[in-house]
């Protein structure tokens, strides 16, 4: 499996993970669903529904390929996606902390782009 297949295997199985586990006690009216866009390369997680008589649409998690990297362009979750990647062997020079400025991203243990 070549390097960008292995991470679309990755984020997916993260997300897949989290959303199956949100939606073991969901909330009425809402739930959490997974996008994946393997020819754009985009990944998202968001939650959708009702709370409260006010539409719920919030982007829990989105993830991007670009230049051979994972960018991190939102990350709602409890411990985070690069934590998890971390773990998963992805070397932190393939992380970009995308929802970070630019001229932030080199005080981060991430790749700067």
């Amino acid at each position: 499996m070549d390097k960008l297949s292995h991470y679309q295997h990755l984020i997916k199985q993260f997300m897949t993970e989290f959303a199956a586990l949100a939606n073991r006690k969901p909330k009425p009216d809402s739930e959490m669903v997974t996008i994946f866009d393997d020819i754009h390369q985009h990944y998202l997680l968001l939650k959708l529904g009702w709370q409260e008589h006010q539409r719920l649409h919030h982007v829990t998690l989105h993830v991007r390929l670009r230049d051979d990297q994972i960018w991190i362009e939102e990350d709602w979750t409890e411990d985070g996606i690069a934590a998890w990647l971390i773990r998963q062997q992805v070397p932190s020079i393939d992380l970009v902390a995308g929802c970070t400025p630019p001229e932030l991203r080199p005080l981060t243990e991430w790749a700067v782009a």
